[in-house]
């Protein structure tokens, strides 16, 4: 059995064939052609199936289809892996740029949404910025509170009114000695807000103007630096 060619019982059926071609030729007289060579020296080296004892040749014959077999069993799984692979692989490339896609939409929303919200808080600020208010000789709390809700956006009011509870008590005049702050929102120096007007020390509406603009631009709004404040006590 130790002889058997792994070509199979196919082969060496066929070389048997061969053989008796060549026997026959050479009863008949004629020169081997130089094939024939070659085909003792392949003969040489098979064993032929009739060589094998009868009883064996059966489990030969299925030994060797069962090998085919497996063969084209391993080719088909690695085959159908492949095809596994590749339609993963496609699949993940599709997915990626669906999120990928997703994401930027996302990205583009939360621009336009932001760019929406600067344009409406910069138009707002620009009409409380020229709003005008009759000059008092001085001025009740309620009434500085009433002047604020005309300035302050109304949902930020109540943290504009949280901060300047804490810092003036609506005030407009209060004045710490100690640091020089003024005023309502207690700008340091007091004469910060006379880029809001000339006469921030005696109107609350510059004061409060000028207020909830340095709050938009340091803290992004009046809820920010009141968040700020109540983790700093300080703005």
């Amino acid at each position: 059995m130790s002889r058997i060619s792994v070509r199979g019982f196919a082969v060496a059926s066929a070389t048997a064939v061969t053989t008796v071609g060549a026997v026959v030729g050479v009863a008949s007289g004629s020169t081997p052609a130089a094939d024939d060579n070659n085909f003792e020296a392949t003969a040489a080296d098979t064993t032929l199936l009739a060589d094998i004892p009868a009883g064996q040749q059966a489990q030969v014959q299925t030994a060797s289809l069962t090998q085919q077999a497996d063969a084209q069993a391993s080719a088909a799984d690695a085959a159908a892996k492949k095809s596994a692979e590749e339609a993963a692989r496609i699949q993940a490339a599709k997915d990626a740029k669906t999120k990928k896609r997703a994401a930027e939409a996302k990205l583009e929303q939360e621009r336009q949404a932001k760019k929406a919200k600067e344009a409406e808080r910069a138009s707002r600020s620009e009409v409380r910025s020229t709003a005008t208010f009759a000059q008092q000789s001085s001025y009740t709390v309620a009434q500085v509170q009433a002047i604020a809700r005309q300035i302050v956006p109304a949902d930020q009011f109540q943290c504009f009114s949280n901060i300047v509870n804490h810092e003036s008590t609506w005030n407009y005049r209060a004045s710490n000695p100690s640091s020089g702050a003024y005023g309502l929102v207690q700008a340091l120096p007091g004469s910060k807000m006379s880029s809001a007007g000339a006469d921030w020390q005696t109107n609350p509406a510059t004061q409060i103007k000028w207020g909830l603009s340095y709050m938009d631009g340091r803290y992004g709004s009046p809820c920010g630096a009141w968040s700020f404040w109540q983790a700093n006590h300080w703005y």
